[in-house]
């Protein structure tokens, strides 16, 4: 897997017939040049999982709804042949792309060659996921899908924190980004993101706008961090979802009760008591600990998909007072 650089890929693609077969990560990625039919022959879209953004009425209402300014650096995840990265060229000072696919990135460069906007952008060849990030104002990326949820953290978990980012994902992922709670499709995933950011779902878009068609059905959110964050371990809050979420329509005591839980919970708390120097009695009850804490804080009958951000957040404290 190639390491993602600062460099700018300047290599010019080699025809489709000499082209060597190269593995590369799935990437539902912008263009401008799609040929017709179900499949893209000049980049073999199908095997590498790819689909072209084709309407171009689609990417400009991406970049429009980004409210970019004429100061900002842009991160753009998954370029493809640019047909999202030229209008974001026009509306913003630079963009860095993170592309996988060495001869996608090449056509990104071929599509801005010799012109002004040609200045304004670096391509970075390589996983996103385990690149070290540039500052950036803005995201905008048309998701490789099976990156959708470490590319939200990743962004969320970024130092400075970004203004904001305008993603597409598979619909149903990006409606479980936005669920309330009490809905549906309220998660782990939506309260996680929730807690950090407030997302929006701005816009649908269907199989025909992406050559070749996908078989599910995409939709664009806008995710806003909150700056400054919440002063909470994501860590912490993330276990404690973990566990309540495990089995959403179950009470919060029962799902403390499972198997492996209260173990866990019980070395986690002698861990706490050592470095404190507290001495634990003995006869000591983890479960005993868990389920006073629940009925102190007025969760132990509540269900995780009736809890909101502020419940888990309370839920949370309520452990952290008792050390744990």
């Amino acid at each position: 897997m190639p390491k993602a650089t600062t460099s700018t890929f300047r290599t010019a693609p080699t025809s489709a017939a000499s082209r060597p077969k190269k593995n590369g990560e799935s990437s539902s990625s912008g263009a401008g040049g799609a040929a017709g039919g179900a499949r893209n022959h000049l980049f073999d879209t199908a095997r590498f999982g790819q689909h072209i953004l084709t309407n171009p009425l689609v990417a400009q209402g991406i970049v429009d709804k980004a409210n970019l300014k004429p100061t900002d650096i842009v991160l753009e995840v998954g370029p493809g042949t640019g047909n999202l990265t030229v209008r974001i060229l026009a509306a913003c000072r630079k963009v860095v792309a993170v592309e996988m696919d060495p001869r996608m990135a090449a056509e990104v460069q071929k599509r801005v060659l010799g012109k002004p906007e040609q200045k304004k952008l670096e391509v970075m060849i390589g996983d996103f996921v385990k690149a070290d990030l540039p500052y950036f104002d803005v995201c905008i990326s048309n998701t490789p899908y099976q990156i959708s949820s470490p590319l939200v953290f990743k962004l969320l978990s970024h130092r400075p924190i970004p203004r904001c980012a305008v993603l597409m994902f598979q619909r149903e992922f990006a409606l479980r980004l936005v669920a309330p709670a009490g809905t549906k499709l309220w998660g782990r995933l939506a309260a996680n993101v929730q807690l950090y950011a407030r997302v929006e779902h701005i816009m649908k878009v269907g199989k025909g706008n992406f050559r070749p068609p996908p078989q599910v059905e995409s939709s664009v959110v806008r995710i806003m961090p909150r700056d400054p964050p919440p002063p909470v371990k994501f860590e912490e809050f993330d276990g404690l979802n973990r566990v309540i979420f495990s089995r959403m329509n179950k009470t919060v005591r029962a799902n403390f009760k499972a198997k492996g839980v209260a173990e866990l919970a019980e070395r986690n708390y002698k861990t706490w008591c050592a470095e404190q120097g507290i001495i634990i009695e003995d006869g000591f009850d983890i479960r005993e600990k868990i389920d006073n804490i629940l009925l102190e804080a007025g969760y132990a009958d509540d269900r995780a998909a009736k809890m909101d951000v502020d419940d888990l957040l309370k839920l949370l404290a309520a452990f952290n007072v008792a050390g744990m």
